[in-house]
């Protein structure tokens, strides 16, 4: 008999092209866990998956998901169907880029600062928009969509962004995003317990992964602490299968172990 929507298992994958998305995309829809997995991003699938061996649905959208209209577009798409999601994990993320816009004629390229006098207002904005502003929006959206008997929100974060824990500086921008997602995640987590009771909201510290976005800085990653996407995803999906609700919000690290806020 074939399942009704209401019956079928879905996931969300926001920013699935990367290095981190696409793995996540594969191994989930080799564990065959669910039924349908939504993918995002802002291109055309950049992954390949054999429909043999797998009977899980992947379905790609092109759609820039740090529009606001566009995710409030595809959600309500979602609710109008009645689905409603067990899982959601967002990539998405900036540490560096070639070249942002100034504003005006000029560009300046996007890497950590280390100083006060590296600290450039065109930069900071893009490390909120990506880092902060992005998952907020979701955080918004998913409220509505989220499977009442039991959902996993996740969201990449880092380790510096822990104010506890900064005890070297630098990296303003991207330190400051971070931690402006952990407390956005940490404040939405109240809001969650109420109109979403059985979710669990995870900010998930990866590690440092073998990905476009660690390139620049791999010369000075630890031996055997680079890790490849394979690892970093099965430990996070790992450790999603033994999130409670009840103990959200969760700052994790790759090994599980909680980072303080």
């Amino acid at each position: 008999m074939q399942q009704t929507v209401s019956e079928k298992n879905y996931a969300l994958i926001i920013g699935a092209n990367g290095g981190i998305g696409r793995e996540v995309v594969n191994q989930l829809s080799a564990q065959q866990q669910f039924d349908v997995i939504f993918t995002l991003s802002r291109s055309e699938a950049a992954y390949t998956l054999d429909s043999t061996t797998t009977a899980t649905q992947v379905i790609h959208k092109v759609m820039d998901t740090a529009n606001e209209v566009a995710v409030k577009s595809f959600v309500s798409e979602l609710k109008e169907q009645g689905i409603k999601l067990s899982l959601v994990i967002c990539t998405t993320g900036i540490l560096h880029q070639q070249s942002i816009s100034a504003g005006t004629d000029d560009v300046v390229t996007l890497k950590p600062e280390k100083r006060l006098e590296d600290i450039h207002e065109r930069q900071l904005i893009e490390y909120f928009r990506v880092n902060s502003i992005l998952p907020a929006i979701w955080l918004q959206n998913l409220a509505n969509v989220v499977d009442k008997q039991g959902a996993k929100i996740v969201f990449f974060s880092a380790r510096v962004g822990s104010i506890s824990e900064n005890a070297l500086g630098g990296w303003y921008g991207y330190r400051a995003s971070k931690a402006a997602l952990n407390m956005l995640v940490k404040t939405a987590a109240v809001e969650y317990k109420r109109r979403a009771p059985n979710t669990s909201l995870l900010c998930y510290h990866p590690g440092t992964v073998d990905t476009g976005l660690s390139k620049p800085f791999q010369a000075n990653v630890k031996p055997g602490k680079l890790f490849t996407p394979e690892f970093t995803v099965s430990q996070l999906l790992t450790i999603c299968k033994n999130l409670h609700s009840e103990e959200s919000p969760f700052y994790l690290d790759w090994k599980g172990e909680t980072i303080p806020w």
